[in-house]
């Protein structure tokens, strides 16, 4: 059995249990919401003026040295490490955004097909729809037809052509 000292801890001569180191969590959807807005950002006008801003500026401060201080002569190395720092981040970083992009995209494009195929399934059950319609129609007076029946029998009227059954002869019922 392991002894253990006043502080609850195992003595310095048995390994540490594993699982004891706890490392931070970090939220991957809160950590990707940041990497898209600071990728979004990098791609604006406004983050190339601010970084040309700082650029000029440092150079500025360097070569005239305000106040004797010059931390970053010519060659300017540190603002190199700065940059070099800065893409080593941006990188992964626009990666990231790009790869939430392209899940988002791959969902909405099946979105997209499913929405597609619903459609195709009643376009085409409307189609065949329509056709029996049409079939069944075939055998029933449209109304063109009784217009056109009407037309004739009302020209017929106003001639006086229309055949008269039996029983309706207006000479015999008088």
């Amino acid at each position: 059995m392991t002894d253990h000292n006043r502080a609850g801890r195992p003595p310095l001569s048995e390994p540490k249990p594993p699982g004891r180191l706890r490392l931070p969590k970090f939220s991957s959807d809160a950590f990707g919401a940041f990497a898209e807005r600071f990728a979004r950002f990098m791609g604006t006008a406004r983050f190339l003026v601010y970084m040309t801003g700082f650029v000029i500026l440092w150079i500025a401060l360097n070569l005239v040295g305000v106040f004797g201080l010059r931390w970053d002569p010519y060659p300017f190395i540190l603002l190199n490490l700065f940059f070099s720092t800065q893409a080593s981040y941006a990188a992964p970083l626009i990666l990231l955004a790009q790869n939430r992009q392209a899940d988002r995209d791959r969902l909405q494009i099946e979105a997209d097909r499913r929405r597609a195929e619903a459609s195709k399934a009643d376009t085409e059950f409307l189609a065949r729809e329509i056709a029996s319609l049409r079939i069944a129609l075939g055998e029933v007076a449209t109304r063109d037809f009784v217009r056109g029946e009407m037309n004739r029998l009302l020209d017929e009227v106003g001639k006086g052509r229309l055949r008269r059954g039996p029983g309706r002869d207006p000479a015999s019922a008088k």
